[in-house]
């Protein structure tokens, strides 16, 4: 039985490539991983679960006849083939380890040509789901005088890249449009605030792409789900139910709010 695990194991590792970023990856010590590479000793029951699923296999799998195994491998190697829309979702798996300080609740905030001269804020979740990072995003404004409502909700997927975290968003909804955000924070440890830009549609007056300065708050755990969906909507550019750092952020520099095409050359 070990003698299979272990050349089970070393095919696998083959497969890979490079074993310490596969010790790296899994979470265990190169010198004990060896150990069961070259068939010294097994792994315990938690360390198995571990590697099973890393590989993406049935522990008993690990322990399976050579040629048996060899013929699972194959199979395994065919269905995970390399699609277009594998490749365009790959950057956005095994990334929980990455993003996992960043998930929680957090206010959007951002200034959009739907809103002309008022600051957007929406409710954003980041949140682990089977070994990947999901967002999900609630906007809920009504205009001052009540004759506009805006309600949109947003599922995607985040990765971080470069110490970047790349948000990538479709609307639910029949051809509900996409929006991609880069945010960082402006250092390691603080969490509170992170700054950056979002791209989207703007829905009215005119269905057009913009780009724009983006700011997210992270909500203290303390607040509830109904306050936080309350506190969603549109702000006027100097409103103090918006904190100065936000403001500064957004209005500040004297850059611009946001950047739209014009009307003339989207026509």
């Amino acid at each position: 039985m070990s003698e299979s695990f272990s050349a089970n194991l070393r095919s696998l590792c083959a497969e890979r490539g490079n074993i310490s970023q596969v010790c790296r990856e899994i979470g265990l010590n190169r010198q004990q991983f060896n150990r069961y590479l070259n068939g010294e000793s097994l792994p315990s029951a938690h360390n198995l679960r571990r590697i099973a699923r890393y590989f993406d296999l049935p522990e008993a799998q690990l322990f399976a006849p050579r040629t048996e195994f060899e013929e699972t491998l194959k199979d395994s190697i065919v269905r995970r083939k390399e699609t277009p829309a594998s490749l365009f979702v790959k950057p956005y798996s095994d990334q929980v380890k990455n993003l996992r300080r960043y998930v929680g609740f957090y206010h959007s905030f951002f200034c959009t040509p739907s809103w002309q001269g008022r600051i957007f804020c929406s409710l954003i979740r980041l949140k682990e789901v089977d070994g990947v990072v999901t967002i999900r995003s609630h906007e809920n404004a009504t205009s001052p005088d009540k004759s506009v409502r805006q309600i949109s909700r947003y599922e995607g997927l985040v990765a971080l890249r470069g110490n970047r975290i790349f948000a990538t968003e479709h609307e639910c909804g029949k051809e509900g449009s996409i929006a991609q955000t880069i945010l960082y924070s402006a250092h390691r440890q603080q969490l509170k605030y992170l700054r950056g830009m979002t791209m989207g549609v703007a829905w009215r007056p005119f269905p057009h792409p913009y780009a724009a300065k983006t700011i997210w708050k992270r909500l203290d755990e303390r607040i509830t789900a109904r306050e936080a969906l309350t506190a969603c909507g549109v702000y006027s550019e100097q409103s103090k139910s918006i904190d100065l750092a936000v403001r500064k952020y957004l209005l500040g520099s004297g850059d611009a709010h946001f950047s739209a095409i014009p009307t003339e050359l989207a026509n």
